[in-house]
């Protein structure tokens, strides 16, 4: 079967922002995307658990598509980036059925 290579799209955020990262994902022609609770991990300020009483909720939304729409989900994202701290990562995947992306 032939594969063909894609954009795998990662951001990790606070739950309230998934409405407006899923927008731009809209906004950048990326109409299948996936949601999943974040339960903890670490990073440059230490470690961190999900905390439904303080507010800590945290998600990760992750998308697939082509070079060009990518680069348009990082633009409509751009003003998100610089207000909040979100994680985005971007990385090359083989894909069967490339047409659906």
């Amino acid at each position: 079967m032939q594969t063909v290579t894609r954009k795998r799209i990662e951001i990790l955020a606070d739950a309230p922002l998934v409405p407006r990262i899923v927008a731009a994902l809209g906004k950048a022609d990326i109409r299948g995307h996936t949601v999943l609770p974040a339960l903890g991990g670490s990073g440059r300020t230490g470690s961190w658990s999900e905390d439904r009483l303080t507010g800590s909720e945290k998600r990760l939304v992750m998308a697939i598509a082509s070079a060009e729409h990518a680069r348009a989900f990082v633009d409509a994202l751009a003003p998100l980036l610089d207000s909040h701290r979100l994680l985005l990562t971007i990385g090359d995947v083989e894909v069967v059925r490339g047409d659906r992306f």
